[in-house]
């Protein structure tokens, strides 16, 4: 079984079931051979999208290349009708075909016999996880299709009554939206590491101060060279005359800091200062034990604290500290879904 998107949200689900047809992006390419290799597709996106991403091109061309020699006439497809919160099934009946005029911005095609539509309401909560890819061309897995042909009624029945689950199938239910909730955070907070890691060392200090002032503090960063351990300094006032005066470390390099780091950079420290290490490769254990005993308040932060700080007071950054990672507000529910 094969879940092709119908355009963006399902927009062209309309002409899809009209047509009888699964169709792909996009008319820059021309008519495909049958025969066409996934090297071939890549040399033909590289022509025509040439300020696209080389990753983006290829993710196309691995879709594209799905439609055009992978489908076989008799397998199963599934489109998503998110307006009558319906999926439509049907059999893929033709080879790859050049549809120029049926849907626009989309000619490369397989001619489909609709048969049966599925209530999305009656589906598990694990089955409509798997068909929530953003990609246009997927395999559905054997669970969630087996899933969906047991739900299959008859084109243009009454929608289901859709009964109240059993304690247990809520359970159920609540426990895998929960599994999935803790995979999709767990997956986002990764990918704002990584953002958060490509930047350079002077683009790293910045978001350190940034961050900083986003909690209320004026801050200064160190010009490039020698720096006397300092990359940032933060206060209240700006100018360390009123308390606290934090001075920051920014190490943005792979390898852990020892405790060595920690002595030449709370050296010379005075009584009263709060001091923050951060380090994107991590700390030893001596470190972290030359931190607990040092005399000068200090903490340090690791690549996820600083993720976690990012996050916490995204709302309250300045444009320029937001432009260096660009994150967007993402709406979970909130019902049983775990910690």
């Amino acid at each position: 079984m094969w879940m092709f998107r119908a355009g963006r949200g399902g927009e062209q689900i309309d002409a899809f079931f009209q047509h009888g047809i699964v169709a792909f992006g996009d008319d820059r390419l021309g008519r495909l051979s049958p025969n066409i290799t996934k090297d071939d597709l890549v040399k033909l996106y590289a022509t025509n999208y040439p300020e696209a991403k080389e990753g983006s091109r290829a993710s196309w061309a691995s879709q594209l290349l799905r439609l055009v020699t992978e489908i076989k006439i008799g397998d199963d497809v599934v489109c998503s009708d998110r307006e009558r919160r319906r999926y439509l099934l049907g059999t893929v009946k033709s080879d790859y075909e050049w549809l120029a005029d049926v849907v626009p911005g989309k000619p490369h095609a397989r001619r489909v016999t609709w048969i049966k539509e599925i209530p999305r309401d009656l589906l598990s909560t694990a089955t409509k996880n798997t068909l929530g890819s953003v990609l246009t061309l997927f395999k559905v897995n054997a669970d969630a299709a087996k899933d969906m042909l047991a739900h299959a009624v008859e084109l243009g029945s009454p929608p289901p009554t859709v009964n109240r689950p059993s304690p247990k199938d809520a359970e159920k239910d609540a426990a895998t939206l929960g599994m999935i909730s803790a995979e999709t955070f767990e997956k986002a907070n990764e990918f704002i590491e990584d953002q958060i890691d490509a930047l350079d060392w002077a683009q790293m200090q910045e978001l350190v101060a940034g961050i900083l002032r986003a909690m209320g503090y004026r801050t200064n960063v160190s010009e490039p060279g020698p720096d006397r351990g300092v990359d940032v300094f933060a206060s209240k006032d700006g100018l360390g005359l009123e308390e606290p005066r934090i001075f920051v470390e920014v190490k943005h390099r792979n390898r852990q800091i020892d405790a060595k780091d920690i002595r030449a950079f709370v050296g010379g420290r005075r009584k009263g200062d709060k001091c923050l290490f951060i380090s994107t490769g991590g700390f030893s254990k001596d470190a972290h034990y030359e931190a607990e005993r040092a005399e000068v308040a200090l903490t340090l932060i690791t690549l996820p604290k600083l993720r976690q700080l990012l996050v916490d007071f995204y709302e309250k950054l300045d444009t320029e500290t937001r432009a260096m990672v660009p994150l967007r507000r993402l709406y979970w529910p909130a019902v049983n879904v775990g910690a």
